[in-house]
């Protein structure tokens, strides 16, 4: 499809996501919009710095699920830089785990994978315009917090990492399978295990699958 190259109003975006294929779909999503322009595609952190280093763009599609270091502590980089490129993480995970963490960390705008073309369109365009985009469950979500006493649920106090080890527990992986994703030592994956259980008052993982799964986290 031709697109107005050198138009003023092409937002340049750069992808970084470890799934090739989910990569290449939300590319040909965004790939339909005239004012949109895909200038660059990363893996993980790494690839991203280099794409970064010699592209500008206005807008990063940002998976929280990287190897290595992950969504979030590229978000707390970006920040760190006093960046001003636009972020927009979509992740598989549902909203209420993740968004608030995203938003905080300076994220623009958070949309679940399975989110429809139209919206993803719709997100990218807001954030580049300076404006947070939330979904409807993320606004109803930021208003409960508004509204309601600060009674923080214990998992609010786990860091970025080590809520993600809890996640992958409570989803049946091996300490050796989250070592290998987030490339870690396994004695490291250990250490932000024990930290989980003793922030969380659980002994073991099966006490942890049934807190994961009562909070809605898996």
């Amino acid at each position: 499809m031709t697109r107005p190259h050198g138009a003023h109003s092409m937002i340049k975006v750069i992808l970084c996501d470890d799934h090739a294929l989910i990569r290449r779909g939300i590319r040909d999503t965004l790939a339909d919009a005239d004012d949109i322009d895909v200038v660059g595609e990363a893996a993980d952190y790494g690839e991203l710095r280099t794409l970064m280093r010699d592209k500008s763009c206005d807008v990063l599609v940002l998976d929280i699920n990287l190897p290595g270091r992950s969504g979030l502590d590229v978000l707390h980089v970006l920040k760190e830089e006093g960046s001003t490129l636009k972020v927009l993480v979509v992740s598989m995970y549902p909203e209420d785990q993740y968004a608030m963490r995203a938003l905080k960390a300076g994220a623009s705008g958070y949309l679940n994978k399975g989110s429809d073309a139209a919206q993803i369109v719709a997100a990218v365009r807001t954030v580049s315009q300076g404006k947070k985009y939330v979904t409807p469950e993320m606004a109803q979500m930021l208003v409960d917090n508004l509204t309601t006493p600060t009674q923080e649920d214990a998992h609010q106090k786990l860091s970025d990492r080590e809520l993600q080890t809890l996640v992958m527990i409570a989803s049946g992986k091996r300490l050796s399978d989250i070592a290998e994703q987030l490339l870690l030592s396994p004695k490291t994956v250990s250490v932000y295990r024990a930290r989980v259980l003793e922030k969380l008052g659980l002994t073991n993982n099966s006490e942890l699958t049934v807190y994961a799964i009562r909070n809605g986290l898996v």
